[in-house]
């Protein structure tokens, strides 16, 4: 695997787990960097909220160049989220894991969920074929990606742990080199599903869910925490935006003096 693609990959050791916050933009990446963090991941719904829009509404196009700019940003690892891949077939997923061989990535996430209410995932056999053709991109060239597959059963309310199980399973024979099924976080399940696996495997941190050492102690490799880091971000904006609007008053300083600070030592490292 190219250098930063491996470098990625070796930082997920079950029962050990990279700890890999998602930024919403360059400012957020770079602060998130700056404390630490040996990893990074987009967040397609923080970033769909930067452009005033709801999650599943940004373009190929717009992810990729987002996802780059966060790449330039840091220089730590950085992992693209592509949602589904911005098609249906395989060919339109492969032709968006090129896109983002060339955006300084180290890994990439693509999701089986199809954005339609009425049929939420797709088929178990195209859902493997789409991660077979990504696998190939990804894997197929002298710059590689860490290629994550995600189940989504959990997220769209299909409670099917089995199912999951079986997507992920495919996934891995598919050529997945991480699992994630965002939305299981009981420690029961977890550790069913980390045992019927083979590839190290993420967790997205939801209410109810482990700690930091909970999961390690089950054998999780990875956690992210999606788009919460930019929705707390929003609420600390409206919190001070309130103060001022309806008590009139300012005692926001005290924060903003925190993130000042925070943004000051982070661009420090960077230009």
């Amino acid at each position: 695997m190219s250098a930063l693609a491996a470098a990625f990959l070796d930082l997920h050791v079950p029962g050990t787990p990279l700890l890999m916050p998602n930024p919403w933009d360059a400012g957020s990446a770079k602060v998130l960097a700056s404390l630490g963090f040996r990893a990074l991941a987009t967040t397609s719904g923080g970033f769909a909220m930067t452009l005033g829009r709801r999650d599943g509404q940004v373009t190929r196009n717009e992810a990729i160049d987002h996802a780059r700019a966060i790449a330039v940003a840091v220089d730590v690892p950085v992992s693209a989220d592509l949602e589904h891949g911005f098609a249906d077939d395989p060919a339109g997923v492969a032709d968006t894991v090129r896109l983002a061989l060339g955006a300084g990535l180290a890994g990439c996430s693509i999701e089986d969920s199809t954005g339609r209410r009425d049929d939420p995932v797709y088929d178990l056999g195209l859902a493997r074929d789409r991660v077979a053709a990504a696998a190939e991109v990804a894997h197929g060239g002298e710059d590689r990606l860490v290629l994550t597959a995600r189940a989504e059963n959990h997220i769209v309310g299909r409670d099917d742990l089995a199912d999951t199980i079986t997507r992920l399973q495919a996934y891995q024979e598919a050529g997945a080199d991480v699992l994630f099924a965002p939305g299981v976080v009981q420690p029961d399940a977890l550790r069913t599903l980390l045992s019927s696996v083979d590839r190290p495997v993420s967790v997205l941190a939801l209410p109810g869910a482990p700690s930091v050492a909970g999961m390690a102690e089950l054998g999780v490799a990875r956690i992210s925490v999606g788009s919460a880091f930019a929705y707390v971000a929003m609420g600390a904006l409206a919190d001070a935006a309130r103060g001022m609007l309806e008590d009139g008053t300012f005692g926001y300083f005290e924060a903003m003096t925190a993130g000042v600070q925070a943004f000051a030592g982070a661009s420090s490292r960077r230009a």
